[in-house]
């Protein structure tokens, strides 16, 4: 093959390289496999902590609690007769908003099942450049508003809003 054409294959493949870039580093979603709603992305672990955390305040709600669930379950590993390490980091953030709260409540007060809201964020011991940030899928009907603004503050905490 010419010198000449064997530079603009190269040239081809390294600008289909840069273009695709974006497309491989971007977050993706996978929607409501096993009552389960999930976001991967490259982002650092404490990024994704700083945008959530960010993320729930800027709806004006306020963190209940951080459940610190990697923590526990490295520590009691041993204890319960495990070599398996399942995290390398993974916590879960609970809040809840009273105005929708009551919404939903009043369209069913067995609702109360579901607040507070839980949002978790885990990165995984064989995926270490990954960080997954997701949420328990919420029923149709009412619940569905409640998804909504879950999925508003994941997608911010992960910059895709």
């Amino acid at each position: 093959m010419p010198d000449p054409m064997r530079r603009f294959i190269r040239c081809g493949v390294a600008i289909a390289a840069l273009l695709a870039l974006p497309f491989m580093t971007a977050p993706q979603a996978a929607h409501a496999e096993n009552g389960l709603i999930q976001y991967v992305t490259d982002e650092s672990y404490d990024d994704v902590i700083f945008g959530l955390e960010n993320a729930i305040l800027d709806q004006g709600l306020l963190i209940d609690g951080t459940s610190h669930v990697g923590d526990m379950l490295e520590r009691t590993r041993a204890d319960v007769g495990s070599d398996v390490v399942l995290f390398t980091r993974a916590d879960v953030y609970s809040f809840c908003s009273a105005k929708l709260s009551r919404k939903v409540m009043e369209a069913d007060p067995m609702n109360i099942r579901f607040c507070p809201y839980d949002i978790f964020v885990a990165q995984m011991p064989d995926d270490p450049d990954h960080v997954t940030i997701g949420y328990r899928a919420f029923p149709e009907g009412p619940m569905q508003e409640v998804q909504a603004l879950v999925d508003t503050i994941v997608r911010s905490a992960i910059s895709l809003d």
